[in-house]
């Protein structure tokens, strides 16, 4: 019985080291998420216009000079940026941009998947860790961003991914990251990247009609990239306050689980310690009853 007692007060302390631990680790990731949060809503409005604007230039150019980055040609090879986390302890969150890129080979690049034309730039490391492990094409370039998080780290994935489209290493580019909602929200995106995409119009839809100063090639030639480069860094952001989010969220639920464990080792050792205490009061009972005998 005693070796008993003591096996759960080892389990309980065990416990109690780990929900210190985890509630530390909550409130490190609730204090990262409210400056990446912060970073992502000032610049989510600003990229999305971006965004719309170089769509809209591109729908509305026939085949112009300066296009290159908007060229449509047949899918031979393909190049997915994946952006996951360094560090685990997460919940779901890097299993599920491995689970989406994954089935975005299967739906739309199984072709090219079976000829061995996919190829991975992680950002993050657990990311990079994955498909290496699994034979995937990888490049280790990129992977840690997240070390020194800023933009003109980013900037110099894009410049690269840029450089290899028009050089023709790849036919189409697409990111996999995870788009910020809230704390316990994220939603799991593939966007593309490159060639930039153009508007779908509807019948009847009116041409925009822009008047470029100075002249839509130089305008164009300077725009594009820059609006690449934005929309990369949005989303590294978007998945930097995801990674947080949902690592908060899971310290959260762990320390809750703690909680029940806690709970019910205690009402264990309880038990344990009134059975013995019983088993004690009886043997003596029993041996003063044998001496009055």
């Amino acid at each position: 019985m005693p070796g008993q007692l003591k096996e759960v007060r080892n389990r309980i302390k065990s416990v109690q080291s780990t929900q210190q631990i985890t509630k530390a680790m909550k409130m490190v990731s609730a204090a990262k998420l409210r400056r990446a949060q912060d970073a992502i809503i000032q610049m989510r409005p600003y990229a999305k216009k971006l965004q719309e604007l170089l769509s809209n230039i591109v729908s509305n150019s026939d085949g112009d000079v300066g296009m290159n980055l908007a060229a449509e040609r047949p899918v031979e090879k393909v190049l997915l940026i994946a952006i996951t986390s360094d560090r685990g302890l997460a919940g779901a969150f890097n299993a599920n941009i491995i689970k989406l890129a994954k089935a975005t080979i299967a739906e739309k690049y199984g072709a090219q998947h079976k000829k061995g034309n996919i190829t991975f730039w992680n950002i993050g490391k657990k990311g990079y860790e994955h498909f290496t492990k699994n034979n995937y094409k990888t490049d280790a370039a990129y992977k840690d961003i997240f070390l020194n998080l800023t933009f003109e780290n980013v900037q110099k994935a894009a410049q690269a991914a840029m450089k290899a489209f028009e050089e023709k290493q790849f036919d189409v580019v697409e990111i996999v990251y995870s788009q910020f909602k809230n704390a316990a929200t994220q939603r799991f995106e593939v966007e593309r990247f490159l060639p930039i995409p153009k508007v779908e119009r509807k019948e009847g839809d009116k041409k925009a009609d822009f008047i470029f100063d100075p002249s839509k090639e130089e305008l164009v030639g300077e725009l594009m990239p820059k609006i690449l480069n934005t929309q990369l860094y949005k989303a590294v952001l978007d998945s930097f306050a995801s990674e947080h989010g949902a690592r908060m969220t899971a310290m959260d639920k762990a320390s809750e689980n703690a909680n029940e464990l806690l709970r019910n080792l205690k009402i264990s050792y309880n038990r344990a310690r009134q059975a013995a205490i019983t088993t004690e009061l009886t043997e003596i009972v029993s041996g003063a009853a044998a001496l009055q005998g």
